[in-house]
């Protein structure tokens, strides 16, 4: 059963997360070779260092978990991609169009990528992000990560400069996945 998640900000996250109900006529994919232009395009107008297509292609060869996002008109909004890796599950990207943003979107599609880590039972998730980023620290901070240590250097940034990156992670109980299934059997 999937648990609501209205995109109003105010709400409260889940302590194990759930997968979202999206809102009618929105859909999840996968990310394929056919969403790549779509996806190096807002990835472009998001970002001042942004992933290439090339990067992007090589997530989806390599098996990474590519999720899309598409509005009631079928247009690609949002994505993210998530590397496990051991124990953990690595959120290597997430962006959501930049004329889109504010909406709630990122909310949804953060949503999203937590509970799909759940669902492959992965109880762990690690980010990186940009200390300049103060929408998105809010956000995370928000879900429940927390900072756990600083790259320096980590990130390209204009005028050949660097700058740091803050690794957040979030922890939750992985019991509700043992359960799953047996609720109302007796």
């Amino acid at each position: 059963m999937s648990a609501a998640y209205p995109l109003d900000p105010r709400n409260h996250w889940p302590a194990v997360p759930a997968m979202p109900v999206l809102p009618h006529g929105w859909a999840l994919g996968r990310m394929s070779a056919l969403d790549l232009a779509a996806v190096a395009g807002i990835e472009a107008r998001a970002y001042s260092h942004p992933w290439t297509r090339g990067n992007f292609e090589n997530s989806v060869k390599s098996g990474h978990l590519g999720l899309t996002l598409r509005d009631p008109a079928g247009t690609l909004v949002a994505y993210a991609v998530l590397m496990p890796v051991v124990d953990e599950m690595h959120l290597l990207n997430i962006t959501v169009e930049p004329r889109r943003q504010r909406q709630g979107l990122g909310r949804l599609m953060l949503a999203v990528v937590l509970a799909t880590s759940h669902a492959h039972r992965i109880h762990t998730m690690l980010l990186e992000v940009r200390p300049s980023n103060t929408g998105a620290i809010a956000l995370y901070q928000a879900a429940g990560f927390a900072e756990i240590g600083r790259r320096k250097g980590y990130y390209p940034a204009l005028g050949s400069k660097r700058e740091d990156a803050l690794v957040l992670r979030r922890s939750w109980p992985a019991e509700s996945a043992a359960n799953e299934g047996t609720e109302g059997r007796a």
